[in-house]
């Protein structure tokens, strides 16, 4: 006689082996959300009709169809689109490289202007004759993911031009309900833009208002909004399709762990990319893998466990040579505190490996003077997190007054 399984055991057991994060129920009809782009064309280009703009976007700014935004005001008799402006990974989304040149559309044959080059900024002379700038990218909900300082610099160079600036609404992808981490202490900096925190919780459209407000941009900015969005909402819960924010981004598991994995990036150990599993696995040639999978799973955080695993890159830190370290699976992504993920590494690396571990990069993206230095006096996570705690909720009533969802 065959014996069935729980389905509560069978779903456990899907979660240990994949890194996936709990199976959620497919997206109803209800649930299908509208991006700002969607809402936009849905109207007509009303708010941009008679406008000649420059579109701020790559790959991702198309609507719940893939139709690429692009393409959608191009062809729109409403809005005369007179430039493409490309960031970080350039305007298709497939470059990982420290530099984008400028270029020409091969389908509109529209110039493309880099705001990951020479300039991070758009120029007064690519701006001339415009009406409007429109900005269209999906970012993943994490302070250091530049997409929202190539919007927060745009802005400021729009505001000089006088030129309104639009903003198409995008889903924050890990939700909009949970902030974590210290909230940023050292100068404006690429992928430092603002003071916030590590994940922030808000979509691009209220970054944006938060960004006008508190930096006093002086210009004239409006928000196209998502509909049938909710805070509480993952993205695999929108009926949205999945397009990679960049090339190394490639699952939502992915972007959940990016806010914790991500800050160990800058320091000398590999987070998978030139893997199949980029910010999954994070590894060093000279990393013990069963003593620093031990380490990690004795600390206890829930909603998360650590495998030992070997892994060599084929790109990127470490390229061709064996890393040693861990894969990294989400068992409960509610449960997860994503950035407790990237403090506890340091802590471990930390410890484990004091004179390997090059503890100074790790502030690179962390942009915290006081948790840098606990970190190398080895304090407790407790006690890390105890000394955001009065900045993350002045953050949290900061924020109030920009949310735009509920």
């Amino acid at each position: 006689m065959t014996r069935s399984f729980p389905r509560s055991a069978a779903l456990a057991a899907i979660a240990m082996v994949t890194a996936m994060t709990l199976i959620q129920p497919a997206p109803s009809a209800a649930a299908a959300v509208q991006n700002g782009i969607d809402a936009l064309a849905a109207r007509d280009f009303r708010e941009l009709r008679g406008s000649r703009v420059g579109l701020i976007t790559n790959h991702t700014g198309a609507d719940r169809q893939r139709n690429p935004t692009i393409d959608l005001l191009h062809e729109s008799s409403e809005v005369k689109l007179v430039a493409l402006f490309s960031p970080e990974h350039g305007i298709r989304g497939k470059l990982d490289q420290s530099r984008i040149d400028d270029g020409t559309d091969e389908k509109t044959g529209l110039p493309i202007y880099s705001l990951y080059g020479k300039t991070r900024v758009p120029l007064p002379q690519q701006m001339k004759g415009l009406d409007a700038m429109v900005f269209d990218i999906q970012d993943i909900g994490c302070r250091f993911y530049t997409y929202i300082s190539t919007m927060g610099g745009a802005m400021e160079a729009a505001a000089k031009e006088g030129l309104e600036f639009f903003v198409l609404d995008r889903v924050n992808p890990i939700g909009g309900v949970v902030v974590e981490g210290p909230v940023m202490t050292s100068k404006r900096d690429f992928v430092g833009w603002h003071p916030i925190p590590v994940r922030h919780g808000m979509t691009v459209g209220e970054l944006a208002k938060m960004f006008q407000s508190e930096l006093k941009i002086d210009g004239e900015l409006t928000v196209i909004a998502v509909k049938g969005w909710r805070r509480a909402m993952w993205f695999d819960e929108t009926g949205l399709p999945w397009i990679n924010p960049s090339p190394n981004m490639r699952s939502l598991a992915q972007a959940t762990l990016y806010p914790g994995v991500g800050l160990v990036e800058t320091t000398n150990v590999s987070v998978g990319r030139g893997t199949d599993t980029p910010f999954e696995v994070v590894g060093a040639p000279w990393i013990d893998d069963i003593e620093f999978a031990a380490a990690l799973n004795d600390a206890g955080l829930p909603g998360v466990r650590f495998v030992p695993i070997r892994f060599t890159p084929d790109a990127s830190k470490f390229k061709g040579e064996e890393c040693r370290g861990v894969n990294i699976f989400l068992t409960d992504r509610d449960a997860c505190p994503a950035v407790d993920i990237g403090i506890t590494l340091a802590l471990t690396l930390r410890k484990l490996h004091p004179n390997d571990w090059q503890v100074d990069k790790f502030y690179r993206l962390l942009k915290h003077d006081a948790t840098l230095e606990a970190v190398k006096r080895g304090d407790s996570l407790q006690a890390i997190k105890a000394s955001w705690r009065q900045d993350l909720k002045a953050f949290e009533r900061r924020r109030k007054m920009f949310l735009i969802y509920r």
